[in-house]
């Protein structure tokens, strides 16, 4: 009975300190060799169509680059309530972009400078973790 206690315990805290992105099957991640451990953030996925915050679909890519705005206005307004509900995320202001690694330069520069106008300047990007070169 003791060790399985140990078991169970030794279980949950290990389970507990590692952070799971959502699986989407139409974003191609990127790989890097990193030893960082993702941290809990909003995620903005992006994949060939689609502009998601936490999941939920924001923009259109054709929208969002189809003008001459250094911005992406709904991800702006996403962010910024996002922010206001969601405290325990957003406590150390950081996005995790997960997109896909053929979006375009262009793109993913008008989605950083969207975070970072409203104030979300800890900016992660999401890869495939690939084998350390021996």
């Amino acid at each position: 009975m003791d060790i399985f206690t140990i078991l169970v315990f030794f279980l949950l805290v290990n389970a507990t300190s590692t952070e799971v992105l959502p699986s989407l099957k139409n974003i191609i991640l990127p790989e890097a060799a990193t030893e960082k451990l993702p941290t809990r953030n909003l995620v903005i996925a992006v994949d060939e169509r689609v502009i998601r915050l936490q999941g939920k679909a924001i923009i259109t890519v054709k929208d969002a680059l189809g003008n001459d705005r250094k911005t992406i206005r709904p991800l702006f307004e996403a962010l910024a309530e996002a922010a206001v509900s969601v405290k325990d995320i957003t406590d150390r202001k950081g996005v995790t972009i997960m997109g896909d690694q053929a979006i375009s330069y262009g793109l993913l520069k008008k989605i950083m400078l969207t975070c970072a106008a409203t104030r979300y300047t800890n900016i992660s990007f999401a890869v495939n973790q690939k084998a350390p070169d021996s």
